[in-house]
């Protein structure tokens, strides 16, 4: 049992060249919009960034002039950026935006301009918590959505899983095979400490936050089989909520936080569900698509959408389950596996693993387009295991 366990928590562990001039909307695949764009600046850094940006976003297109919006971003400072949005050679908005460093404040005046042209929300600014193979071992690594700002903060020098963050930004909590058996430790940022969270008999793993940051789920098997618990943020006041002779994993909670969603093969193979956060009834979700499903995320913008991993063929891919039409789509179109799948901040993008024999590398999908943007860079080494927190 303990195998299998392990097993299902490890699972599978388991670009721009500017065209003619654009001429307005195009249509991709029925009602998706995929909007022309130019983006300048003086600056050939906060150009390169933005352009690496909206390239990634499946709803624009970029062109080297014209298009329907012109957006310009220029330096203001150590720590800020304007962007100018223009729209048939009339500007429409211009604002000064601050961030944390100039690239942040790029990232960010970028977002506004995703906003101000589509009325989406921005997910440029967000921040990426990732297992990285840079060193030759598995480690927990921070960086923005484009890799800068990269700092490694682990040196378990044993396998490490599941980065997850606080919904505050201000921690982590991973899973560290540090002592040959899973168990849940934080990584606090300002003091760079490192505390274990859980290590209680048998094997402790999946610890996620609720959406307020008051609890932690997490899967326990000190009680002889593995199972969903719910405490406080510290790992204390456990409540389990499954009882059962199956196998539970990746538990995560509802945007709304009353419900937890969890993986469990009491069907057979592994399959979505859900309870109540104070416990009560297992519901199963009728994805319909696969008889493997697995490692789920709730999009926080779009609470009727789930995306987890399908069993494809022999193969994985992503999927989105809806809850409103209660049915499932495959969103990747990966020629290896796409696994570990969560979702950025607009309720439209997930990042994703694409995972063949050697390698491990992190994709921007747009689930509406299905344009993959590949994220990793080459010098990272196999990259996965992606948490994203929105701006």
């Amino acid at each position: 049992m303990r195998n299998a366990f392990r097993l299902l928590l490890t699972l599978c562990f388991v670009v721009p060249a500017f065209a003619q001039r654009d001429i307005g909307i195009v249509d991709v695949k029925g009602d998706a919009q995929v909007m022309g764009i130019s983006v300048t600046s003086s600056s050939a850094e906060l150009r390169n960034l933005a352009q690496q940006a909206f390239n990634a976003h499946g709803r624009y297109r970029l062109y080297a002039s014209g298009g329907t919006f012109a957006i310009a971003f220029e330096p203001a400072g150590a720590t800020a950026v304007t962007v100018t949005i223009s729209r048939g050679g009339s500007v429409m908005h211009t604002q000064t935006v601050s961030g944390s460093s100039q690239r942040n404040a790029l990232l960010r005046a970028a977002d506004v301009a995703v906003t101000k042209t589509s009325g989406l929300r921005g997910w440029f600014a967000g921040k990426l918590a990732f297992v990285g193979e840079r060193t030759g071992k598995t480690e927990v690594y921070t960086s923005d959505l484009f890799f800068g700002e990269l700092v490694k903060w682990t040196s378990d020098g044993k396998q490490v899983i599941g980065p997850r963050w606080a919904p505050d930004g201000s921690r982590i909590v991973y899973t560290s095979y540090r002592t040959s058996f899973p168990d849940i430790y934080q990584i606090e940022f300002a003091s760079r400490r490192i505390s274990l969270l859980a290590s209680f008999k048998g094997t402790n793993s999946g610890g996620r936050f609720s959406p307020d940051g008051s609890r932690l789920a997490m899967v326990l098997s000190g009680e002889g089989n593995p199972e969903v618990y719910v405490g406080n943020a510290q790992a204390r006041q456990l409540k389990r909520l499954t009882n059962n002779q199956s196998v539970e994993a990746s538990p995560t909670f509802s945007p709304d936080g009353s419900r937890v969603l969890y993986v469990s093969d009491a069907a057979g193979g592994p399959q979505l569900y859900t309870m109540p956060v104070g416990g009560g009834t297992p519901s199963r979700l009728a994805t319909n698509i696969s008889r493997y499903c697995a490692e789920p995320d709730w999009s926080s913008a779009d609470p009727s959408k789930i995306v987890f991993t399908a069993g494809v063929g022999r193969g994985y891919q992503s999927a989105v389950f809806d809850t409103k039409t209660g049915t499932s789509k495959i969103v990747t179109k990966a020629p290896t596996d796409a696994i570990e799948p969560v979702w950025l901040a607009d309720g439209r993008h997930i990042i994703c693993t694409y995972r063949a024999a050697n390698s491990r590398v992190l994709y921007i999908v747009d689930t509406e387009t299905g344009k993959a943007t590949r994220l990793s860079p080459t010098a990272m080494g196999n990259t996965g295991n992606a948490s994203y927190l929105a701006p």
